[in-house]
């Protein structure tokens, strides 16, 4: 299946949830096609509804936005691609199961390309190398449809995240930057990881 990827830059994470919302309603209704976006955020917690509050700190250094994925509260900035996928699972037959582990497996191997090891965590969703997280996962399925996506630490402002536990269990965020001499750009990067995930979705 075709699977458009588009760089967006650098936006405001409201108006592209609200994007992400729009497209995965008219996909599920076969108004629309799947597609596969990036780009980084303005500083940024998200939460999901229901989520733990994984909070150390009540006043956080930047605004916090409820959302309606899953997952704890993370921290989105400049310096972290998001890699957004619009799948409709239904229509494949791909269960979320199924759908969270080609995730996963292409941000090992976008890391891989980078010669940096990386792995899965039994139970946990997201991607480690051996100094911590360094891609966070947090998805939204309705109608069949799949839609929010992965975030990778390429040379994020690890500030930001003393303010939470950001995989619950006291375990530090990472950035590529901690491993590499010289940084890809995040457009770079992007189509990599992008040129990954379609490879194997």
């Amino acid at each position: 299946m075709n699977l458009a990827f588009e760089w967006l830059g650098v936006r405001a994470y409201e108006p592209m949830w609200q994007k992400m919302k729009a497209h995965a309603a008219l996909l599920a209704v076969d108004k629309s096609d799947e597609v596969l976006w990036a780009c980084e955020h303005e500083p940024i917690y998200t939460t999901g509804k229901r989520a733990v509050d994984n909070r150390l700190d009540k006043a956080l250094p930047a605004p916090l936005f409820v959302t309606d994925r899953g997952g704890e509260t993370t921290f989105h900035g400049r310096g972290q691609v998001m890699l957004y996928p619009m799948i409709h699972l239904r229509r494949r037959g791909l269960t979320v199961r199924k759908y969270i582990h080609l995730l996963e497996k292409s941000a090992i191997q976008t890391l891989a390309a980078y010669n940096i090891k990386a792995e899965r965590r039994c139970g946990l969703p997201g991607v480690w190398t051996n100094k911590g997280k360094i891609v966070a996962m947090g998805i939204r399925v309705s109608q069949g449809v799949a839609y929010h996506g992965m975030a990778m630490n390429m040379a994020v402002d690890m500030a930001y995240f003393k303010a939470i536990n950001p995989c619950g269990l006291g375990q530090k965020a990472v950035n590529m930057q901690d491993s590499l001499d010289t940084l890809p750009t995040s457009k770079s990067l992007a189509e990599t990881w992008a040129d990954f995930s379609r490879r194997l979705l």
